[in-house]
């Protein structure tokens, strides 16, 4: 087997590894999607997809438009010879339709796996990738780790980032659409204002609830003691 074909077959497990079972189509840089999720779907489509319910997708915030989140592990339940390289993805929802899906791949099934051996499989499904000339990063991830842009692809309606993780060098890949990516971010902006700024009232309507409850506590045990209370 020469040298070429030796790569070749390497990528194309490591693909199989990374994306799972593909059809001739995703062969055609089609980056619409990921393996058989549509960017730009319902929720209740992607749930039917995933085997989820619509009812299971978490509420990010409701205004000024609604984000929601539906996580998905592509996982085999009980014993299973076939490996997954996906830990598990997040499709994040604008008004109910994807606009957003996040791959976070396994640390364990990816060990050993090169920056390169990532972009070359990606880039049998995506076609060529482009590389920053320069680090790119991202906005710091839930727990403050730096995540840095290693490789995109894209189009004039959608982008891949593959992305690592300062955190124990962990990758994923995030697909966007980009009509709704702008308006996404700026919703979650607005949204985070609107908390902040109505903070002081739900938190003091919270404590008047929690004294009435109080209230109604004692009142209740005072009517079950006072009739059989002896001095």
């Amino acid at each position: 087997m020469t040298k070429l074909r030796r790569h070749a077959s390497r990528s194309a497990l490591i693909s199989f590894l990374l994306f799972g079972p593909m059809s001739v189509t995703t062969f055609a840089a089609d980056l619409s999607k990921y393996r058989d999720i549509q960017l730009g779907t319902d929720l209740p489509t992607v749930a039917r997809q995933v085997g989820a319910t619509p009812t299971q997708a978490k509420v990010i915030h409701s205004r000024p438009a609604l984000v929601q989140e539906l996580g998905w592990s592509p996982r085999p339940f009980g014993p299973s010879s076939q490996k997954e390289s996906v830990k598990g993805v997040v499709f994040t929802f604008y008004n109910g339709e994807l606009f957003q899906i996040a791959v976070d791949y396994d640390r364990y099934e990816t060990e050993g796996l090169t920056v390169d051996d990532f972009i070359d499989a990606i880039s049998i499904a995506y076609g060529p990738a482009g590389r920053p000339t320069a680090p790119a990063t991202v906005a710091p991830g839930s727990y403050g780790d730096q995540e840095e842009i290693l490789a995109q692809w894209q189009d004039s309606q959608y982008r891949f980032d593959l992305i690592r993780s300062s955190y124990g060098s962990s990758f994923k890949l995030v697909g966007v659409m980009k009509r709704l990516e702008v308006p996404a971010q700026a919703a979650t902006l607005e949204a985070k204002r609107l908390d902040d700024q109505e903070a002081p009232q739900r938190d003091a309507a919270r404590l008047a609830s929690e004294e009435e409850a109080a209230k109604a506590k004692l009142e209740k045990a005072r009517l079950v003691n006072k009739p059989r209370f002896r001095p």
